[in-house]
């Protein structure tokens, strides 16, 4: 059950409109790394968990990142004020309401015209929300990882935009959105280490043979350090084809019938690497100057 508190979780103050920034901050309102996509990565891998501890987590994180999506969409919303009147009323002269709408970097056309001014669900370029955005796998150590980096995703974004704007108020804002995603970080982090054996993920066992093996594919220069290490790894300094011991080939066994058409289509479309075929791309590499002349032979 949800119930809705008439209060925003941080509140806001947005100093002026600026349709511009607006634009921006659809990043993280209908973008990849935005509130609505961490909500509902979230609830899909709660209403899945069967562990009552991590199903909280996840209930809770997922909870409050859909009151992130409200600060979000009320900024956008705010510094979409004056453009949205302009939109309706049409009071401002036609180039006057070009230049507010589309100053301050603001390009583009969907925020302004489509939605009125009003937050929608896309990014920052106008690509629509995407279910895709959600990369829940079901196995809580892939998930659990997968979160933490996304959290650090949308850090990352937050961070940018701050340094985007000389607004207080919404500087203010974003930094409590910027630490939120670092809490749950480390909550999700403490997840994940509180189950014991929490790598490699799943249930199936690596291949012995290969689980602690580093080829390396950078040739002599490469750089090495504990990732490609003796002591952690089994280094392959040149690698070859056919690790498992055979000669690296690939071979399917076919039915009698099967077998025989594709021996037969083989034939038909086997190459002659004995001609030099005339194409086109030769037909047409001649000068002017040469096929003016060939013409004049003829």
């Amino acid at each position: 059950m949800f119930k809705r508190v008439k209060g925003l979780q941080y509140t806001v103050r947005v100093a002026a409109p600026n349709p511009g920034l607006a634009n921006l901050m659809l990043e993280q309102f209908g973008g990849a790394q935005g509130e609505l996509a961490a909500a509902c990565r979230y609830f899909t891998q709660g209403l899945a968990e069967d562990d009552p501890g991590r199903k909280d987590l996840l209930l809770d994180i997922a909870t409050e990142e859909l009151s992130h999506l409200e600060i979000i969409g009320t900024i956008i919303a705010m510094l979409n004020k004056g453009a949205k009147g302009d939109l309706a009323e049409g009071t401002q002269k036609e180039a006057e309401l070009y230049r507010s709408l589309t100053g301050n970097g603001n390009d583009s056309h969907i925020t302004s015209l489509l939605y009125g001014g009003g937050p929608a669900l896309i990014n920052s370029a106008g690509v629509p929300w995407t279910a895709a955005y959600v990369d829940t796998i079901g196995e809580p150590t892939a998930d659990l990882r997968s979160n933490i980096a996304a959290e650090a995703r949308a850090k990352m974004v937050y961070e940018r935009l701050i340094n985007v704007t000389d607004d207080p108020g919404i500087k203010d804002a974003l930094g409590f959105l910027m630490t939120r995603e670092v809490a749950h970080q480390q909550s999700f982090e403490k997840a994940l280490y509180s189950i014991r054996n929490n790598f490699p993920p799943g249930k199936l066992p690596p291949m012995p043979e290969f689980a602690n093996t580093y080829y390396n594919m950078s040739g002599e220069e490469e750089v090495r350090g504990s990732w490609n290490s003796d002591d952690n790894f089994n280094y392959v300094r040149e690698p070859q084809a056919g690790v498992d011991g055979a000669d690296g080939s690939a071979s399917v066994d076919l039915p009698g019938e099967q077998a025989a058409d594709l021996k037969a289509m083989a034939m038909r479309t086997q190459s002659d690497t004995s001609i030099n075929p005339v194409t086109g791309a030769d037909l047409g590499s001649a000068g002017p100057i040469e096929n003016e002349a060939a013409a004049r032979k003829k």
